[in-house]
């Protein structure tokens, strides 16, 4: 990477982009997609830096829930389950819309601090974005349980990663403090939903937005980056 001066042209300057974000979330998955977009249609999308940070919308759920999506967010948030299936299907329209083809149905509910932890392994080995893919994927996609360690180590095989040593760093509680460290973070900024995105440390958008949203925001903090 080239360190930045005040004289670097235009497309040579980097600009971060800091993302907090659930793997159990499913407005982050349709987020994940709409800011892929964004970048895509953003001038200098190359130079776009994305960080993937942790974050729970729910840490007192058990590594695995007996029940439902629909079972568990009616009783999380009180609300009858034909209410709860109507969010549902109006999620998955969503996500379809982006080329996702949620399956709630199958979903299996878990606790997401290990595949959080997972995530945290394959950012420190290259493989941020593919991980955080594939985690999302395999809870809203695939019906796989991302609660499971052996689930998990599965998922970190098949993107190339050393398994023995994921296996081994996980039982010995390795990445907890790093995930500690980005909710803790996500707290202090004043971060109380995801998807949450952060552009060039200074400028938030929270939620889903549309891709459009994200191109302009791009677009207005790099111009403000390189004119500064």
């Amino acid at each position: 990477m080239t360190e930045n001066t005040g004289n670097q042209p235009l497309e040579s300057k980097r600009l971060r982009v800091d993302i907090f974000s659930d793997i159990a979330c499913p407005w982050c998955f349709i987020g994940k997609r709409r800011f892929e977009h964004g970048v895509e249609a953003f001038e200098y999308s190359e130079n776009v830096d994305v960080f993937w940070h942790a974050y729970q919308l729910d840490p007192s759920l058990p590594d695995n829930y007996e029940g439902s999506e629909a079972q568990y967010l009616s009783a999380m948030k009180g609300i009858d389950q034909s209410q709860v299936q109507q969010m549902l299907e109006h999620v998955t329209a969503q996500a379809a819309s982006e080329g996702l083809k949620y399956d709630f149905d199958n979903l299996k509910v878990a606790n997401s601090f290990t595949a959080l932890r997972v995530l945290e392994y394959a950012k420190q080995h290259g493989a941020g974005n593919e991980m955080k893919e594939a985690l999302l994927s395999a809870h809203f996609e695939k019906g796989l349980n991302t609660g499971d360690t052996p689930t998990l180590l599965e998922i970190a095989e098949s993107l190339g990663l050393d398994t023995k040593e994921l296996a081994t760093q996980l039982e010995a509680g390795a990445f907890a403090e790093d995930v500690k460290a980005d909710i803790s973070q996500a707290q202090q900024i004043g971060v109380t939903g995801v998807p949450f995105f952060v552009l060039d440390g200074k400028y938030g958008i929270s939620g889903a937005q549309p891709a459009e949203v994200f191109a302009n925001a791009l677009t207005e903090v790099y111009a403000e980056k390189v004119n500064a």
